[in-house]
């Protein structure tokens, strides 16, 4: 983890550092700036402050400039509360003068539609090269050097070190610095419209913090998800996590496509491939957020998933087993010698196991607890969690709860493991005994299923930073094509052929006109498939121009005169078939698939395949350039890997082929990065292992290389 050897050390004086931790700020308008003006001296803030309203001479006790030019020096950051019109001559103002940067308060820019647009590009070029946050935002809090540009009231105090957010939710992320969870906030920014500044500027400024240990984010999307990646992957390097809550989950917005490929994909499904590739940690409410940033601020990364769980209830021990399990984390047995060690100081009616229930034979016994937590702590387990929920009634019994803390805190202190203390009603871990547990290396944690899922990112972390790591970066989208570019598709056996020269396998197989079959089959040898052949049949099944398993020369020809009545009576007239020999004995059908998206450019898609492949909905994405054991970690990931491995005595399938095959996919797709538009393998028959696999059909859609 990147920490400073001098805690105290401040924000390097960078383009957005100047900014971000001024020496002087200038505060511009009434009201709204009067408000800044009182959150940023109730901050502590023991810098310069200049205030501009050319309408007043004194405001919130200190003189009133006209304007920007008549201050005395350029401000390191300047706050601006006015209009949103005469919000653009001040900005110009500020940045011809040599600010360090703004925050822009006003809203009614590009949110608005068409004229706000129009408003917040002239904002833009106003601004020129000088920083500006915002427009339509709350501005920025620091705490680690006391200073705020914010109007509204907001929650924490200074801090040595901590955590970082950044959220283009300014009412969410107020609401965040008044958690009852302890998490210690650096810096609080609230990016707005990010007219100028994007995540990606404010993860590269804060990383130049060695105060900042872990970053946590609220996005609503990614404007640059190549600058984002860039700067992920500087997070990465430095070892300081990043843990996003991306809200828009649902596939509303996805555009839908003729391939099934494009009906398996949305906007959310490649983030979650994209925060996976880029070693970032995605949680799903605003709690997890909280709890993860907790765990990496005072534990840091967790070098494993294997803890340690003690109770003092039997009920909370079974909890614990399920939800660790459910987790991904791992509750391994105690070594003999623990085991030795605890047994001989709990009475022989308590099961020595993790999760440990120690029972209430040693409650309220200080040095009792304290020899069996550091027993239960020496082994070579990665973490100990110490289920705790302290009683809201003033008792003298209360004394006892406050020895296991005690115990807890001496066997971390003593072993150096790794220690958490996890209440199981979030409201049971009063603030004192949080702060005491964070001043001792002990991370409080506030219900059990989200300190769990913490405990999990944690220990994953470093395995999910090199795998990220080792990655190439990611490619670019290509520049989206003219809006009339709606290229056809390639007909199957077009299709095929493109990709066997990228080393696909598919069936034997021969295009031909009717009068051709008979011979066709005859050197292909029955039983084959015959299909209706040209960019119309893009979905066979459905249109009736597929028939399987003919054994002979009749149902051949009984196949092609079917086919070719059905399809005309549809205005689709058969001019050619695609004859290919019969494929037995799969094990299973894969979809393998690339889908184009605007930002993230061709991702390959991997799921279960067939006729019920939309139905079934078990399917990966994964970001180009990919690897062999990303590849492999996708396919195993899949429900349909279960009939891979050998299902109810049947033989298990050639993965190792398949795995060549979706990486042979996606060497088509980076060959042709700029004009692929659509693929599809479906299926892509698995065969016994060491039979290989086959793309039984395939669908392709190119536009014109550039």
């Amino acid at each position: 983890m990147a920490v400073a050897a001098n805690i105290g050390d401040p924000m390097p004086r960078s383009r957005l550092g100047r900014m971000l931790a001024p020496r002087s700020i200038a505060f511009i308008g009434g009201r709204i700036a009067e408000m800044a003006i009182a959150r940023c001296i109730d901050m502590g803030f023991d810098g310069e402050i200049y205030v501009i309203n050319p309408s007043r001479e004194t405001l919130a006790g200190y003189r009133c400039y006209p304007s920007v030019d008549a201050l005395p020096t350029a401000p390191d950051a300047a706050y601006v509360g006015v209009n949103r019109v005469a919000t653009i001559d001040v900005v110009r103002s500020l940045a011809k003068r040599g600010a360090g940067g703004c925050v822009c308060y006003a809203a009614g820019f590009a949110e608005i539609g068409a004229d706000g647009r129009d408003l917040q590009q002239r904002l833009v070029d106003a601004a020129g090269d000088m920083p500006l946050v915002g427009p339509n935002c709350f501005g920025f809090i620091n705490y680690v050097d006391r200073c705020a540009l914010w109007t509204y009231l907001f929650g924490g105090a200074q801090v040595p070190q901590g955590v970082a957010l950044i959220s283009q939710s300014g009412n969410v992320a107020m609401n965040l610095t008044m958690n009852e969870r302890s998490v210690r906030f650096t810096h609080v920014i609230c990016a707005g419209n990010q007219a100028v500044l994007g995540p990606a500027d404010y993860i590269g400024a804060l990383l130049e913090d060695r105060r900042v240990r872990a970053i946590g984010m609220l996005l609503e999307g990614l404007d640059d998800v190549n600058a984002f990646a860039a700067a992920a992957r500087d997070a990465l390097e430095q070892g300081v996590p990043i843990v996003v809550m991306k809200v828009g989950r649902t596939q509303e917005g996805a555009q839908r496509a003729s391939s099934h490929t494009s009906s398996l994909t949305g906007s959310d499904v490649l983030y979650d491939a994209y925060f996976k590739r880029l070693g970032i940690i995605r949680v799903d409410s605003l709690p997890r957020l909280l709890e993860v940033l907790m765990v990496f601020d005072v534990s840091g990364p967790i070098p494993g998933p294997d803890i340690v769980s003690l109770s003092c209830s039997g009920g909370e021990a079974a909890i614990m087993a399920d939800l660790t399990d459910e987790y991904g984390l791992k509750t391994s047995p105690f070594s003999a010698e623990q085991t030795n060690t605890l047994s001989a100081l709990i009475p022989g009616y308590v099961t020595v196991s993790n999760p440990f229930d120690y029972n209430t034979s040693i409650w309220g016994d200080r040095q009792a607890m304290r020899a069996c937590f550091i027993a239960s702590l020496s082994g070579a387990h990665h973490a100990a969690v110490l289920v705790y929920d302290h009683p809201t009634v003033v008792a003298v019994e209360v004394e006892e709860w406050i020895a296991a803390l005690d115990a807890f805190i001496a066997a971390h202190e003593a072993t150096g493991m790794r220690a958490f203390v996890a209440c199981t009603v979030p409201e049971l871990l009063p603030r004192v005994l949080r702060e005491r547990l964070i001043a001792s290396g002990v991370t409080p944690l506030q219900g059990l299923n989200d300190a769990l899922f913490a405990l999990a990112a944690a220990a994953n972390y470093q395995r999910g930073r090199e795998r990220a790591s080792a990655l190439a970066p990611l490619r670019p989208a290509a520049a989206p094509p003219p809006d009339a570019a709606n290229p056809p598709y390639l007909d199957e056996w077009q299709s095929k052929q493109h990709l066997a020269a990228f080393g696909m396998q598919v069936p034997a197989g021969r295009l031909v006109i009717e009068a051709q079959l008979r011979k066709a089959a005859n050197e292909i040898g029955f039983p084959v498939a015959l299909k209706a052949c040209g960019a119309a049949f893009t979905h066979k099944t459905e249109l009736g121009a597929v028939r399987l398993g003919l054994a002979n020369d009749g149902d051949l020809r009984a196949a092609a005169a079917s086919i070719r009545t059905g399809c005309a009576a549809r205005g689709l007239p058969v001019e050619s078939f695609l004859i290919e020999r019969m494929i037995h004995d799969a094990v299973a059908e894969l979809i393998v698939g690339v889908h184009v998206d605007a930002q993230f450019g061709p991702t390959l898609v991997i799921g279960s395949g067939g006729i019920l492949v939309e139905l079934v909905g078990d399917s990966v994405s994964l970001l180009l350039p990919t690897d062999r054991h990303s590849v492999e970690e996708a396919l195993l990931s899949l429900k349909v890997s279960t009939l891979m491995r050998g299902f109810r005595g049947k033989p298990p399938g050639d993965t190792a082929a398949a795995i060549d095959a979706i990486l042979s996919i996606a060497a088509f797709a980076e060959a042709h990065w700029d004009s692929l538009r659509e693929l599809d393998v479906n299926p892509l028959i698995v065969l016994p292992q060491g039979r290989g696999i086959v793309a039984v059909d395939a669908l392709l859609r190119l536009s014109e290389s550039k």
